[in-house]
């Protein structure tokens, strides 16, 4: 932000040892690229524990989150600034709010929340962030420490990513994404003004623009645009007690380690070490000795869904990924495939409704409205065509009026089963359990389902409509025409909860986008016709 206050200073981070080796020659790097020098020799000592920064600070419990953001608004609405924003409703552009801010906060003592926000974990400020309107967004962004913007930006959805990153300038942005590793820097790029993101990678060195370049030249699904290049390899030719003595060198070791990587002189992966066999065999062991050789690797390319559904069947932590050559190039970890799961599982439940899963939680109206107008559009549309068909059959429901009131029914019940089979299918999709080979044998048991819901609970809604009706001349012909129409909507209900997602996968596409839509207007507008299809029949005079 142009002329924003300057963000508190974050923590000096432990220097490592000024020596690249000790007299042994053990390395000190930890990429793949580090695979290719050879481990050996003694000495290397214990570095001292070092207490945590801010940006390691972890919640005490799961609502302490949610109580920081209730503390930040009662600062913030308790705060003359807010008042003064308030009255200054006619500024509107970013840049010109975030200067205001900085003009006011110069003007307040801003202390109390200003330390509130500096003792928070990232993600936590990141979640503050995301509940907040854009005036009080940009008074806590400035007031977060400059050390952790990144690893804010990193956590915010895409929506408030984009409010923050234009409210800053270009030696803010450049700074912010300085303290990143590769792998980090590649998730934002796709968000940054290009200037950016060359000023950054000219002060990366030969490596680590390889890696960023690397990381996003994948496709946005696959495991290589989520891999993560800082890892720690050996030789398998040296002893645990070498291993050890390298390991003690760093001063921490790479986030979710649960296993240091075996590799040869050309980098291509032999196997890893788990640390629980580095911690309970003979030191004198050699690695080639106790690692694990069948282990689980992806490669570059790899479906990121599928990788993480690896991850959730085998419990890993970690795991290898490997290029042309079975060779080493990064590895993908439990967090990144937590992120994965969750965004999925957000995805899935706003496509479901018509939503853009980034809308900004305090958007303007006008661009809400406008992000939910076409599938209002599509509903619109399904509405009117069912009313149509319920006017097809106008002689009919003059007739028996009761046909009027009982309709709603069966397609209430035909929607509600075939949303039952539809969830069903999309998850077995999304797992990858629907073959060609089960496809028929699922398609008729959710066909055997409908059929059997439809003369149960058809059947009661049936003998329902005729008690209901009983002291009418068609009150058996209204509970026999009931329970015929319910057993072939939900039959029709079953093949469309089905059929719909299945196509869509076919075709390449969500098949949770646009089914529910689609399941709706099909049980509506055929169940409307079945229904009152057959009263036609049954009630001629």
């Amino acid at each position: 932000m142009a002329d924003l206050p300057e963000k508190q200073p974050g923590p000096t981070p432990v220097e490592r040892p000024a020596d690249a080796e000790d007299a042994a020659g053990v390395p000190e790097v930890t990429t793949a690229a580090a695979a290719a020098t050879e481990l050996g020799g003694q000495g290397g000592d214990d570095q001292p524990e070092r207490e945590l920064d801010a940006e390691e600070r972890v919640p005490a419990d799961p609502e302490a989150d949610s109580q920081a953001l209730v503390r930040v608004q009662r600062l913030l609405h308790e705060h003359p600034l807010l008042q003064a924003l308030a009255e200054r409703e006619d500024v509107r552009n970013a840049a010109q709010r975030a200067a205001l801010i900085a003009e006011l906060a110069f003007e307040h003592d801003l202390g109390e929340l200003r330390d509130e926000v500096s003792g928070l974990h990232p993600a936590d400020i990141a979640y503050i962030l995301e509940g907040l309107p854009l005036d009080e967004r940009l008074v806590v962004w400035a007031l977060a420490r400059a050390s952790q913007d990144g690893d804010i930006l990193l956590e915010v959805s895409g929506a408030v990513r984009d409010s923050l990153i234009s409210s800053m300038d270009r030696r803010e942005l450049v700074e912010a994404l300085e303290s990143l590793d590769t792998d980090e820097i590649a998730d934002l790029a796709p968000d940054l003004p290009r200037e950016v993101v060359e000023q950054v990678q000219k002060g990366l060195s030969p490596e680590e623009r390889a890696q960023v370049r690397s990381a996003m030249s994948y496709p946005e699904d696959t495991v290589g645009s989520r891999m993560d290049f800082d890892l720690v390899t050996v030789r398998d030719d040296v002893t645990l007690e070498v291993v050890l003595r390298y390991l003690r060198r760093f001063d921490e070791l790479p986030d979710h380690t649960d296993q240091v990587f075996v590799v040869d002189r050309h980098e291509s992966l032999l196997g890893s070490l788990p640390l629980d066999r580095l911690l309970i065999n003979e030191p004198e062991t050699t690695v080639e000795e106790v690692m694990r050789r069948e282990m689980l690797t992806l490669d570059a390319l790899d479906d990121i869904s599928e990788a993480a559904q690896a991850f959730e069947r085998y419990d890993l932590v970690s795991a290898a990924v490997v290029g042309p050559g079975n060779r080493l190039i990064g590895r993908l970890t439990v967090s990144e495939v937590v992120d994965v799961i969750r965004e999925e599982g957000e995805a899935e439940l706003f496509s479901q409704a018509g939503l853009r899963e980034d809308e900004d939680l305090f958007a303007g109206i006008w661009a809400s409205a406008r992000n939910r107008w076409m599938w209002l559009a599509l509903n619109l549309c399904t509405a009117f065509f069912a009313s149509r068909v319920i006017g097809m059959f106008e002689g009919t429901i003059e007739r028996v009026v009761a046909l009027a009131a009982l309709m709603p029914i069966v397609a209430g019940i035909g929607g509600n089963s075939g949303n039952q089979t539809m969830t069903l299918f999309i998850r077995t999709l999304a797992m990858g359990q629907v073959t060609r080979a089960n496809a028929k044998r699922l398609a008729l048991k959710e066909i055997g389902i409908a059929a059997l819901n439809g003369l149960v609970w058809g059947g009661i809604a049936g003998l329902f409509a005729w008690w209901l009706y009983s002291d009418s001349e068609n009150g058996m012909l209204l509970g026999a025409t009931m329970m015929a129409a319910m057993m072939f909507n939900l039959l029709l209900g079953a093949v469309i909860g089905m059929g719909v997602p299945w196509t869509l996968h076919k075709m390449g596409r969500d098949p949770a986008m646009g089914s529910s839509v689609l399941l709706t207007f099909s049980t509506d507008s055929l169940g409307f016709f079945i229904f009152l299809g057959l009263a036609s029949l049954l009630f001629r005079q």
